[in-house]
């Protein structure tokens, strides 16, 4: 049996359970991840454990309580030009990849959603293919410049 639990600024993870969402995140994204740094301070802004007027929203689906998969969504501030919230980050426990657990994680994801989401996706990362069939587009190419 699959269920949600929900962080966000009214209902924070102790330190522990944040380590594992941050271990979750970094191991089954894969090639794909981040620093841990980067997820954690991720985690935080969703969350408000940093000084932000945003927020947004940490989610698990679990089977059996067991962690299947985890997003973090961020909310932006903004609208219409930019979407209220970018999905940060998005896995599904390795071992449990191709049986719908993406899909009811983003489903429940966008319900809870305020306003549109925007998301960044690798073009060799096989998910497109989910974020396509939930009616994510490709408006833009993104191009960043990274000052050091």
């Amino acid at each position: 049996m699959l269920s949600f639990k929900v962080y966000d600024c009214n209902t924070k993870p102790s330190e522990e359970e944040k380590q594992n969402i941050v271990n979750f995140l970094h191991t089954h994204l894969q090639e794909f991840s981040d620093t841990k740094e980067d997820i954690s301070k991720c985690l935080d802004y969703a969350v408000k454990n940093i000084e932000t007027s945003f927020g947004g929203f940490v989610l698990l689906i679990k089977e059996h309580k067991v962690v299947m998969g985890i997003t973090i969504v961020n909310k932006t501030g903004m609208n219409g030009y930019i979407p209220e919230n970018i999905l940060v980050y998005i896995a599904v426990h390795k071992k449990s990849r191709g049986k719908g657990i993406g899909k009811k994680l983003l489903q429940e994801a966008i319900a809870l959603l305020e306003g549109d989401v925007a998301l960044h996706v690798e073009p060799n990362n096989p998910a497109i293919k989910l974020y396509e069939s939930l009616g994510f587009t490709n408006k833009y190419l993104e191009m960043r410049l990274k000052k050091d």
